[in-house]
């Protein structure tokens, strides 16, 4: 039982992590129109919604299951 409230406090903590250094340091490029990781198109509501974008949504979440 506490392995999965150790994994849920672990993703709150990662998201308020990313949330904050988002606060601190503003994103001054723009968003790229196809993913660092798989070359696929980024859609352009992404692009428009995560300012500074690299990933597509399927590589971000691989990103961030790897930390």
């Amino acid at each position: 039982m506490a392995d999965v409230i150790d994994v849920a406090n672990d993703q709150a903590d990662y998201h308020l992590q990313v949330a904050l250094q988002r606060c601190v340091r503003p994103v001054t490029k723009p968003s790229a129109q196809f993913c660092e990781d798989c070359d696929e198109p980024i859609p352009d509501m992404r692009q428009q919604l995560v300012l500074g974008c690299e990933t597509c949504v399927s590589c971000q979440e691989l990103r961030e299951r790897r930390r």
